[in-house]
């Protein structure tokens, strides 16, 4: 009996500690959520047909043509792999880059679709209909994916499926709210739609001017940093075109200025983006 309690007691113990550390599956996991992000960027910025995947073997394979074409150029190894990085990096930034701004040009086109919905319920239509009207009327920007759900929806006759593939189209947090509270609307009922239409297009109208004026505040101060972080990179690739100068990084102590010089590129341009950058709404109802 004693021995039946102690497993039992050591069984509870264990259950315990366990809950302390919850399991992650794969998708759930950092590398599923920063796949999922890149999906999203990839979304946004309008890259259609490429995969996380296909961009990270892009990113290498342009780090390694730049790091021979550079190798070629400067005779100098260490300049090259420094400028080779670089390149490796900057499909990433371009293809996020593209999306903030993209998310900054939607923030502003939301409160129109919010107000186009609001007036096509208010006028009688089916919610399918209210929906897929905004592919015809609603801003230019967002007609395609508002028409492709109109197409799913005729084709199918399945409106959560159709707001499924809505959602992936348009990878925003702010489409997400609106779409699961069309679904919520659809699947339960409710007369109070109108008004929680009309109540978050304010809110989305305040949000746009609150960053509209912060963001014309701080806009000259994140270009000085950015011309600040490729200054010295700049110099250092013309410095690259003259042998002897490059050569004069062709050793241990080069290699450590450069690798300095890049940590501190790094470092410094990643805390002007944190300092910076206003918060972003995340995708919590993907």
């Amino acid at each position: 009996m004693d021995v039946v309690v102690g497993l039992v007691l050591g069984a509870g113990v264990g259950c315990v500690w366990w809950s302390f550390w919850p399991q992650v599956t794969s998708g759930e996991g950092r590398s599923g959520r920063w796949r999922a992000r890149l999906q999203d960027d990839l979304v946004q910025a309008g890259v259609q047909g490429v995969t996380p995947g296909g961009l990270a073997v892009a990113s290498t394979v342009l780090g390694i043509v730049t790091l021979v074409l550079a190798i070629g150029l400067t005779r100098v190894p260490t300049v090259a792999l420094f400028f080779a990085a670089f390149a490796a990096v900057a499909p990433l930034a371009v293809v996020r880059g593209r999306a903030r701004r993209r998310r900054s040009r939607l923030r502003q086109l939301w409160p129109e679709v919010v107000d186009h919905l609001a007036s096509g319920i208010r006028a009688g239509l089916a919610l399918p209909e209210a929906v897929a009207q905004v592919g015809e009327r609603g801003p230019e920007e967002l007609r395609a994916p508002f028409r492709a759900f109109g197409e799913d929806y005729r084709a199918t006759g399945r409106f959560a499926e159709s707001l499924d593939l809505l959602k992936a189209r348009l990878a925003d947090p702010v489409a997400d709210r609106v779409i699961e509270a069309l679904r919520i609307t659809r699947d339960v009922g409710g007369t109070d739609l109108g008004r929680l239409l009309r109540t978050l297009s304010g809110f989305l109208r305040d949000d746009v001017r609150t960053r509209g004026e912060l963001e014309a505040r701080q806009s000259w101060t994140v270009y000085a940093a950015r011309l600040a972080v490729a200054a010295p990179w700049i110099v250092l690739a013309l410095l690259a075109t003259r042998t002897e100068a490059a050569g004069a990084y062709d050793s241990p102590a080069g290699f450590a200025v450069l690798l300095t010089g890049a940590t501190c590129t790094v470092v410094a341009y990643t805390l002007m983006l944190r300092v910076a950058r206003l918060p972003e709404d995340p995708r919590v109802l993907r």
